[in-house]
């Protein structure tokens, strides 16, 4: 099986480029070659650039499956595809949750009503990404029809995650003690490992299915979250809720309770397909042992151990 990854050095790509020569598969990665950790043996590099339109690469070659990792915009799509034409077997996009409208229920599939398609926007936000997935998946299915397929992971995590979303609250709960929590404890969670998408990814191609197909993880909470990196560590702690608006907005895993029931997906299509789920206490313990591996560098979103004291004693809330 000949995969081309376009991308492959980053979080979730490389997670994929793992799972596929662990599959024995032959992997080819396009990228720009300048950022993510450095490619393993026996994958073979094309340098080029989507940014610029630099496909000079792959004007040749030919593979069984393209695992389009890098593609936000319908231009990055439609210019891959120009190029590679029918000398791809089938087309897996990697897509988001953000595809979705927002306040769903819980339990919604991969047959929830999707949001408005945007077909370019300047800038990647919270109002504009998924629009802009949702434009790609349907160029996508328009050129490849049944060789299609779009993977859709919600909040992913695990070894290799530097965007310190989880991170954050991983490292709160291993220091232990109280924990300013600007939600509600119950609050959901569906955290799905970055080694469980690529699995979805490799069993997919494989098998060859088309479709949509939400990647996500085990039903859990931001308190199970905490308590988990706490118990792994060694550590206690004392969750206090704080007012949701006490902390900056975008603050990490943070929703509106209006939001919540989208953090409640049903994933019953990709386990049936052969995602493997592995257990929230297996990935908070390998990130936690990543994270110390790496030298635990400081993050840049949340609260610094001294904001949070000083918010705690505001709210009359001893740190």
């Amino acid at each position: 099986m000949r995969i081309l990854m376009l991308g492959g050095n980053g979080f979730v790509g490389r997670a994929i480029v793992d799972d596929a020569l662990a599959q024995g598969y032959e992997v080819t990665s396009f990228s720009r070659g300048k950022s993510g950790s450095p490619l393993p043996p026996g994958v073979t590099q094309l340098i080029g650039d989507r940014e610029t339109g630099d496909y000079s690469a792959l004007r040749t070659g030919e593979w069984d499956a393209v695992v389009d990792t890098s593609g936000f915009r319908t231009r990055d799509v439609d210019q891959a595809m120009d190029v590679l034409g029918d000398r791809v077997g089938r087309y897996v996009f990697i897509s988001s949750h953000a595809v979705y409208v927002r306040d769903l229920p819980a339990g919604t599939d991969e047959t929830a009503p999707r949001r408005e398609p945007l077909r370019d926007a300047d800038v990647l936000t919270n109002d504009t990404y998924g629009r802009c997935k949702v434009a790609c998946e349907d160029d996508v299915v328009e050129r490849y029809g049944d060789r299609a397929t779009l993977v859709r992971p919600g909040r992913v995590t695990g070894p290799g995650d530097s965007s310190g979303t989880a991170l954050y609250w991983i490292r709160r709960g291993a220091r232990g003690g109280r924990v300013a929590l600007p939600t509600k404890p119950e609050a959901p969670l569906q955290l799905v490992d970055s080694r469980d998408v690529a699995g979805l990814i490799t069993r997919l191609v494989t098998d060859n299915r088309a479709g949509a197909y939400n990647a996500i993880g085990p039903d859990s909470t931001i308190a199970e979250l905490i308590r988990t990196a706490a118990e792994l560590s060694g550590s206690t702690v004392d969750i206090v809720p704080v007012p949701f608006d006490a902390v900056p907005r975008r603050f990490p895993l943070m929703d509106p309770e209006a939001e919540w029931g989208e953090r409640r997906r049903n994933p019953a299509k990709a386990r049936a397909a052969g995602m493997p789920v592995t257990p929230l206490r297996t990935t908070v313990a390998d990130v936690l042992q990543w994270d110390h591996d790496r030298g635990t560098p400081p993050l840049t979103i949340g609260l610094t151990p001294e904001a949070e004291a000083t918010l705690l004693t505001q709210h009359n809330l001893p740190g």
